[in-house]
């Protein structure tokens, strides 16, 4: 029997995903590019940071759209400072990420000790609530995405340059906010390491593909099953990505070992 409940939370949860892999497939591609795997971890983490400073402020709290704003500019200061250290200490930039992560995880779990919501605020930033985005939450993410993605349409050349980490930056504040830290990490990674020696035509698609799978599959999982969404939906993009990576190694195999068309 067709429920139309469970329709309704799905699609707008549905919807948030494709937002989030429009942008996140073609920057997570730069990212294998530039070697530079924890730099989502990273800005997402600084992002969450401006939002649970914002949280404790009830000053800055009550400002319009704080939620927005504040881990944005938390988010651009990260991606600047990376962008700094990457012409500074190019050989050791992995680790200083790494670093630079595991600094911010640590304030916000000091900041958020004493508070009696801490826990559940955490636990929100990083697992995300997916399941519950509501339409309206939307509008912002598909305008901005929609600017970005056009913008590298029109200027490819921008990510490879220092424009690259301001676009990042952008659009990790706004892909937190609607799916949480350890999402934001996987579809940027999982769907482009799919791809990563795929060397045929049509790449960007079947990366598409690997993560809209993994989307609906996890969205389905957790909707009938009560798991926690965010979750789901990280191991089965994690199985879409493994298996697509399977398949192509078995029915394209190149002779120098990568992938291809």
């Amino acid at each position: 029997m067709f429920d139309l409940e469970l329709m309704s939370i799905l699609l707008p949860a549905l919807a948030a995903g494709i937002l989030v892999l429009s942008t996140h497939i073609v920057l997570g591609k730069q990212v294998l590019k530039r070697g530079i795997i924890f730099i989502d971890l990273a800005i997402a983490q600084v992002a969450a940071l401006g939002a649970i400073v914002a949280h404790m402020d009830h000053t800055i709290e009550e400002m319009p759209y704080s939620e927005v704003w504040m881990p944005a500019i938390f988010a651009i200061g990260g991606a600047g400072f990376i962008a700094w250290l990457s012409k500074r200490m190019a050989s050791e930039l992995e680790a200083m990420i790494g670093c630079f992560y595991v600094l911010s995880a640590v304030a916000a779990m000091l900041l958020l000790a004493n508070d009696p919501h801490g826990a559940e605020l955490l636990k929100q930033l990083m697992s995300g609530q997916i399941l519950w985005v509501s339409w309206s939450q939307l509008i912002l993410p598909a305008v901005v995405y929609t600017a970005v993605l056009a913008t590298i349409f029109l200027r490819p050349q921008i990510l490879n340059g220092a424009g690259f980490y301001l676009l990042f930056a952008i659009v990790i504040t706004l892909s937190v906010e609607l799916v949480g830290v350890y999402l934001v990490f996987s579809t940027l990674i999982l769907p482009a390491l799919a791809l990563n020696k795929y060397r045929g035509k049509n790449s960007l698609f079947y990366a598409y593909i690997v993560g809209l799978a993994g989307y609906v599959l996890g969205l389905v999982i957790s909707a009938t099953m009560d798991l926690p969404s965010g979750a789901a939906i990280v191991a089965t993009l994690a199985l879409s990505a493994l298996v697509f990576r399977l398949v192509l190694l078995k029915f394209a195999p190149a002779p120098n070992g990568e992938y291809q068309g």
